[in-house]
């Protein structure tokens, strides 16, 4: 892991106490405020806070809202039959990452992992550690660690694919992970799941950084109207996380709805692509 990458994951941990003590203010916090909070001088916290995501704390805490959230439905909201009919262009998930995918067909996935090799490995990301987990395929699993710790993010992705043989080699997935937090080259997933469940996540992997769907939409998008719930199931099993953007699926209220690895992660997940986003619409 790169100085960068551990960089980026020490900001997140400065976020993510940030994150806690927004929520618990009942009016925003001003600076001077949120500095003293986090035991720094109010320059060296608004020049964390800038490098991690490029936007000022006090237009941070605006990404953060329940406000932004229906802004960011108003406003970019995305349309999935529209992407995929446009082979996702323009800013599309896949383009964005160059990424490469490819499902595990439903006979071997009803076998429950048997006979498959799965390698997995402890890694820091901009929203904390990662669990990945990967075939020789590509990445079948990531899961957030922050909120609900390595054991319990540990039991649920093995027991995802109980008759697997798992082999601790993070080397094996560091290229794959690098890509996946913007370090170049190319991310592949290999994608373990239902069939339903695939195609739940084949159209998150279509909404474009920076943008938000909601659970309707996507039921929609696959064809089903009717099968919202399900669709909120199966965005709640995505086992990649951050790749397959679930983070992205919103009530259609302009509610943040849950998030398997802790609702922070997913706000935090929101704040920075938004930001970012609208920080290179500004440079443009």
């Amino acid at each position: 892991m790169t100085d960068t990458d551990q960089s980026d994951t020490y900001h997140y941990h400065v976020m993510r106490r940030a994150i806690a003590e927004i929520d618990a203010a009942d009016a925003p916090l001003t600076l001077d405020q949120l500095a003293e909070r986090m035991g720094m001088s109010a320059a060296h916290f608004q020049r964390l806070f800038t490098a991690w995501v490029g936007v000022s704390p006090k237009r941070y805490q605006q990404y953060l809202t329940l406000d932004h959230a229906r802004h960011l439905l108003r406003a970019r909201c995305s349309t999935l039959e529209a992407a995929q009919g446009a082979g996702l262009s323009g800013g599309g998930r896949l383009h964005d990452l160059f990424l490469r995918w490819e499902a595990m067909s439903p006979g071997a996935y009803a076998r429950r992992g048997a006979g498959l090799t799965i390698r997995y490995g402890m890694f820091q990301s901009p929203f904390g550690e990662v669990l990945a987990m990967g075939t020789e395929k590509g990445l079948c699993g990531m899961a957030f660690t922050g909120e609900v710790g390595e054991q319990a993010a540990w039991k649920d992705m093995s027991g995802r694919w109980p008759e697997a043989r798992f082999v601790e080699d993070a080397d094996a997935l560091r290229d794959w992970v690098d890509a996946a937090f913007g370090g170049g080259g190319a991310a592949r997933l290999h994608l373990i799941g239902a069939p339903f469940q695939i195609k739940v996540w084949e159209a998150l992997l279509r909404v474009p950084t920076g943008h938000v769907t909601t659970y309707g939409e996507i039921a929609n998008a696959i064809g089903s109207p009717r099968a919202v719930r399900a669709v909120g199931t199966a965005v709640g099993r995505n086992p990649v996380s951050w790749l397959i953007p679930c983070h992205r699926a919103l009530r259609k209220s302009g509610g943040l709805g849950g998030y398997h690895w802790g609702l922070p992660v997913k706000r935090a997940m929101l704040a920075y692509e938004g930001a970012r986003a609208d920080a290179g619409d500004d440079a443009a």
